[in-house]
């Protein structure tokens, strides 16, 4: 998800984006230490989504 896309959303929708991506970051720690994950870089890109969106947040305030 673009930057952009992030600033047009309100705090309650980013509040439900960051909850989601965090709950996907864990699974996929799960399956990484299962060695169930055949794409290491996603966690990197979940990573990264769940910053921008914790920065947005902030300039929110």
């Amino acid at each position: 998800m673009e930057t952009k896309e992030l600033m047009t959303k309100d705090a309650a929708e980013l509040n439900k984006l960051l909850e989601v991506n965090q709950e996907k970051l864990r699974d996929l720690r799960f399956k990484d230490s299962n060695k169930q994950l055949k794409n290491i870089r996603e966690i990197r890109v979940i990573r990264q989504l769940i910053a921008r969106i914790l920065t947005i947040k902030n300039k929110q305030k």
